[in-house]
């Protein structure tokens, strides 16, 4: 499985580097559009490889995207967390139980019997 993901990532990285070299023209973005640009009296416009715009879009949509999710799965992770401590609390209350000899478990409790394992006679 490891070779399959290291032949994934260097078939990526091949294919970015063949649509670099395709688009090695220069371009120039701007911010506005040149009408309105100079209406307003401002207009940002940087120019450089046509392959670096399209990485800079792929790379700032792969961003968005991990943050959205991110934010997205926060109750997810504020539910897990909540019944993480509950389980580590009952750990310990179970074991503070056994530990001061009194039975955890009611005779006629079948399903407890079983979680408590073979100490409780029936």
């Amino acid at each position: 499985m490891k070779y399959i993901r290291y032949a994934f990532w260097t078939l990526l990285a091949l294919a970015f580097v063949i649509v670099a070299l395709a688009n090695r023209n220069v371009v120039t973005v701007s911010l506005l559009p040149q009408g309105l640009g100079d209406l307003i009296g401002f207009n940002i416009s940087l120019t450089m490889p046509l392959f670096l715009i399209l990485g800079g879009a792929i790379a700032t949509g792969l961003l968005l995207g991990l943050v959205w999710e991110w934010l997205r799965e926060r109750g997810y992770r504020k539910d897990a967390t909540a019944a993480r401590a509950e389980a580590d609390n009952l750990k310990t209350q179970i074991t503070r139980e056994r530990a001061s000899g009194v039975p955890v478990v009611q005779r006629d409790d079948d399903v407890l019997a079983l979680v408590d394992g073979p100490n409780v006679s029936r």
